[in-house]
């Protein structure tokens, strides 16, 4: 039981994390609030939210089968109403504002800790595949990667650890997001395992790793060539030392 305590009580602190986002989201809901605007099914709501752009929607039939939520119920306060507003079956009973705010709360981690294992699947994969062949993720900063589209990836699957990070599979390196909004987006809700797993779907299309890369020079010299050759002399230097048996370079010979 204390254990238990103990671990709710850590995701409370960190679904705090959440409660501006929410805010945010909530207030461009109440901006747009038209019937024009007007979304039927709550995760066509979320998913077309200024800032949410990572995410893929998540099919009905996923969400519902109980068997791809295994373990979440421990994860996520509130769980049985988070889904329930989730897949709309959230009944109209009346909540006070306070737990109203937190059932919403944790709507949203819960989304995104099923949309985690989602994109692990076939159609999540096809899903975010499209998504990055049309560059909705972003493209490489680094110069000689000519631009090339990048993929969201988490570097921890623990929820509150880390934020999503952008990997680019030509450099092979990690990136962070430009917009404030996909930077705070929880790293956990993408997994560690996004970009290898769609490589391995889509093998054919994995992009060449780029070879080009940039060498530094002075007055046309490579600048890691000279660096090499200094520290050369500083290890034989440290050996004549040593053999020699004396403390300070001013004691070597001319």
């Amino acid at each position: 039981m204390p254990h238990s305590i103990s671990r709710f009580a850590s995701l409370a602190t960190g679904a705090a994390e959440l409660e501006l986002a929410l805010k945010s989201e909530m207030n461009e809901l109440s901006s747009t609030d038209s019937e024009s605007d007007y979304y039927k099914y709550w995760i066509d709501w979320f998913v077309s939210l200024e800032g949410n752009e990572y995410f893929c929607a998540v099919d009905e039939e996923y969400v519902t089968d109980r068997f791809n939520l295994t373990n979440l119920n421990t994860e996520v306060l509130h769980y049985q109403k988070a889904l329930e507003l989730i897949t709309d079956n959230l009944s109209n009973k009346p909540m006070t504002n306070e737990l109203r705010e937190q059932v919403e709360k944790s709507a949203m981690h819960l989304y995104g800790l099923v949309h985690a294992r989602y994109i692990m699947t076939a159609r999540g994969l096809s899903k975010m595949y499209e998504k990055y062949k049309h560059g909705e993720f972003g493209l490489c900063p680094r110069y000689h990667c000519s631009q090339h589209p990048l993929i969201p990836v988490g570097l921890s699957d623990v929820a509150f650890k880390e934020k999503v990070k952008l990997y680019c599979p030509r450099c092979e390196d990690i990136y962070c997001p430009k917009s404030r909004k996909h930077a705070r987006l929880d790293g956990a809700y993408f997994g560690t395992g996004l970009p290898h797993m769609i490589f391995l779907n889509y093998s054919a299309n994995r992009p060449a790793p780029s070879e080009q890369r940039y060498v530094p020079r002075i007055f046309g010299f490579k600048i890691h060539e000279v660096a090499e050759l200094h520290r050369w002399q500083d290890e034989q230097r440290e050996e004549q030392k040593k053999r020699l048996g004396i403390t300070s370079s001013a004691q070597l010979p001319a």
